[in-house]
């Protein structure tokens, strides 16, 4: 159960199936997308592939010595089912009849992690529906990740939402159709697809992160693995957009789902080998042993230091938010929100946050929206006296009106789960950490819905009343391959408990899959721009 490997295997077998000799891949900008996450470049041109190419570009030159591997989602290595009308369409426009063969590959999402997919698609919702266009792209990805994993699941959904009914019949309808596609060898305990509706956890998302992966998309924002620094105080040309790959960089992969205190320690160290791997100064290269020598390191060398210097401008960068923005204090109050149960205590330490001018319009937001959500109902809550404070504070109307946004969009009375469980304050030992070491104490009390909701799957306990299955049939056994799919979009607090529970519960494999990735600004602008379909 590994989508990165699934991906990469199919973009293999096209390029290999054209034989040998130069080609140029040609593809449309989702499918771009889908190869640039799994593939390095320098990857594709071991295979011969010399040449990337846009379908959409207007001035491409003629080039008949060159093998054409068209890979796009509409047209020729289909990304997902094509019909019968759709390859007549492409045969009659062949004029030059230089279509050698058509095939689908089932590659239409993006492989993020290797247990974590996303669908790449914004506002998949006007308030509790679907739009239609946007079910039928859903339906399309998911189903698309199934074929690729080879799986022809059972299926369960979250009862309170509609949405995840319709998406869970809308593929139930595809694998009854295209049953021949889904006619995997038989396993003893079936697959089991489950679909949840991101707003029965609307907490997660608006928390501040604390592990390298999931921080650096809630503060840098990582789009296909990109990340934008061009706006970085005095950054240097070559880094003003670099890439975070677990599969082409080895101190990402041993480092993504580690704390920060850790990775200040981790680049330090890697900092220190750099030093000591370094080509001297006054290094002699007398003899052609010695030039060899050099010749030969001289790239591991240059990649090493491409990793160090990308490394150290990210690290810098988010210490420097962390500060400016004086996230440690913010976290901790978005914390006790989200984990404990005293009000009053909570009250307080929002309305001192509000106050503070270093707090950003976002985190002041992000605090009255967690507070909103978590004490909704509570007898002493005092929305309102925040929300002037919102206002004394400058943040702009716009942000002010998402608060009750949140609400309509997460708030008690849409939630099928318990998303609240009270803890008692006295049982948590606030352990303050000095420096940066103990940030998984006070800063990572919270564990998203999913991790209890998969919790109850695992043992065989998730209760049929909320979650029913599709159909007659249900499992009798403990699933093993599971894969998720939170409509409205994942998050990388749950990718890493998915890859908790992969790596501490032995025989389960489980993917994580959303319409989207969200970090706090993607997924308050959703909930904002989905506001008119609530009232």
């Amino acid at each position: 159960m590994n989508v990165t490997l699934a991906v990469k295997q199919y973009v293999s077998k096209m390029i290999e199936s054209s034989g040998p000799g130069m080609k140029v891949l040609l593809m449309d900008k989702e499918t771009t997308s889908i190869v640039s996450v799994v593939y390095t470049q320098s990857e594709i041109l071991q295979k011969e592939v010399y040449l990337f190419e846009r379908i959409d570009s207007q001035n491409r030159e003629n080039m008949k010595h060159l093998k054409a591997i068209c890979f796009l989602l509409i047209f020729s290595y289909f990304s997902n089912v094509i019909s019968k009308s759709e390859v007549k369409a492409l045969a009659e426009a062949d004029e030059q009849e230089v279509v050698a063969e058509v095939q689908e590959f089932y590659g239409d999402f993006i492989a993020v992690n290797p247990h974590l997919f996303s669908l790449n698609l914004q506002g998949v919702s006007r308030g509790r529906s679907w739009e239609p266009t946007l079910l039928t792209r859903t339906t399309q990805g998911l189903t698309s990740v199934l074929l690729a994993l080879k799986k022809c699941p059972m299926i369960r959904y979250q009862l309170s939402s509609d949405m995840a009914k319709r998406l869970a019949e809308s593929v139930k309808q595809i694998i009854t159709k295209e049953y021949e596609l889904f006619d995997f060898r038989k396993t003893e305990v079936p697959p089991l697809l489950l679909i949840l509706d991101r707003s029965d956890d609307a907490i997660t998302p608006l928390l501040n992160q604390w592990t390298y992966q999931a921080m650096v998309h809630e503060m840098l924002g990582l789009n296909n693995n990109r990340i934008d620094l061009s706006r970085v105080p005095g950054i240097s040309k070559d880094l003003r957009e670099v890439v975070l790959s677990a599969d082409s960089d080895e101190f990402y992969a041993n480092n993504m789902y580690l704390n920060f205190g850790e990775i200040g320690s981790n680049i330090k160290n890697l900092m220190e080998d750099f030093q000591k791997k370094k080509p001297k100064g006054q290094q002699k290269l007398e003899s052609i042993a010695d030039m060899k020598a050099f010749v030969d390191n001289y790239p591991q060398f240059k990649k090493m230091s491409g990793t160090v210097s990308k490394h150290v401008t990210v690290v810098g960068e988010l210490s420097r938010l962390v500060s400016e923005r004086q996230l440690m204090e913010v976290s901790e109050v978005e914390q006790e929100l989200a984990c404990q149960n005293d009000h009053s205590s909570a009250h307080q330490n929002v309305r001192r946050l509000l106050q503070n001018p270093r707090v950003s319009e976002l985190d002041a937001v992000r605090l009255v929206m967690l507070y909103a959500l978590r004490y909704e109902r509570h007898s002493s809550s005092n929305l309102p006296g925040l929300m002037e404070d919102l206002n004394r504070k400058g943040v702009s109307e716009r942000y002010r009106r998402m608060v009750h946004s949140m609400v309509e969009y997460g708030g008690k009375r849409v939630r099928g789960s318990d998303l609240i469980t009270p803890t008692d304050a006295v049982a948590i030992t606030k352990q303050f950490f000095k420096g940066l070491k103990g940030v998984e104490n006070v800063y990572a009390q919270h564990q998203p819905l999913l991790h209890e909701t998969l919790d109850q799957l695992i043992k065989g306990r998730l209760k049929d009343s909320q979650f029913p299955y599709l159909g007659p049939s249900t499992l009798r056994d403990r699933p093993q391959d599971i894969v998720v799919f939170i409509i409205g979009g994942a998050t990388y607090e749950e990718a890493l408990t998915v890859y908790t529970l992969n790596r501490t519960t032995p025989g389960v494999r489980i993917v994580l899959g959303g319409t989207t990735v969200h970090n706090t600004k993607s997924f308050v602008s959703m909930c904002g721009n989905s506001e008119k379909g609530f009232f």
